[in-house]
């Protein structure tokens, strides 16, 4: 049966899209599912990095056409925003594990991750000229924001596949690996020994940065955050040569309205 898993160790929740028989393709069940799955995760302390992944060969085949043909089509489009969005807000690092088809609705959550690691194999595409659909605006503005008004075009207007090697060279990927379950591990788990406050603050600032938002108020919020706490056991740790014992684990301070 078709559906979203998840697991959580070490401090690494991992989500998992399977429906290994349609290429990991996102059933509006799971669209539906996915908005409330990351707010869970998002509220739990013990969870500092968040893997997405599909079962079996493949990422995401995009959405089923077979079970969205009987949602309305303005509906399907909502449930795959909405998805898209929670994932983008998750307040922790993202990362999207990705072999084979990246495709659609699949390219659409990839892109909503912060980070996108990618086996040889993989294959991306954005394929809504082959339905006569208008891709969602605000995965559009985040494709742009990846690769460029060009590349962005070219993947659009095309809705042909590109190999993994294309990808790294326009920024949709983050790196290409041989091994990917063993890169993706190590580096979530590197993230987790890593200050939370700095990755949470960074990625609060590059993306209201990103998006035009004001950010004073925010950078300020931060700063105090840091200099309560993580900041001065960093610079103790350095100077004593040993591992930091980073002990923030709060919540992302408030911006402004």
């Amino acid at each position: 049966m078709a559906a979203l898993t998840s697991e959580i160790s070490g401090g690494i929740a991992t989500i998992t899209i399977d429906n290994p028989a349609k290429r990991n393709a996102m059933t509006a069940a799971m669209w539906r599912a996915l908005p409330d799955l990351l707010n869970g995760l998002a509220e739990d302390e013990s969870v500092r990095v968040l893997v997405l992944t599909g079962s079996g060969a493949h990422f995401c085949s995009g959405a089923d056409i077979s079970d969205l043909a009987d949602v309305d089509r303005l509906d399907g489009d909502y449930l795959s925003v909405a998805a898209e969005e929670a994932l983008a807000g998750f307040p922790k690092p993202t990362i999207a594990a990705i072999q084979g088809y990246c495709v659609g609705g699949g390219c659409l959550l990839a892109a909503a991750c912060d980070l996108r690691f990618a086996a040889a194999n993989a294959r991306f595409g954005i394929t809504p000229a082959r339905f006569g659909l208008v891709y969602p605006v605000s995965a559009t503005a985040r494709l742009v924001g990846l690769v460029g008004s060009a590349a962005a075009k070219y993947l659009l207007y095309s809705a042909e596949l590109i190999d993994a090697a294309h990808a790294l060279r326009i920024g949709l990927t983050s790196e290409v690996v041989d091994r990917l379950d063993e890169r993706v591990a190590g580096f979530a788990a590197m993230l987790t020994t890593r200050s939370q406050l700095t990755l949470r603050a960074t990625k609060d600032i590059v993306d209201a940065l990103t998006a035009g938002s004001p950010i004073e108020e925010r950078v300020g919020e931060w700063l105090r955050e840091a200099r309560a706490g993580d900041a001065a056991e960093g610079v103790s740790a350095f100077l004593e040569r040993r591992p930091p014992r980073f002990t923030w684990n709060g919540t992302t301070p408030a911006g402004p309205p």
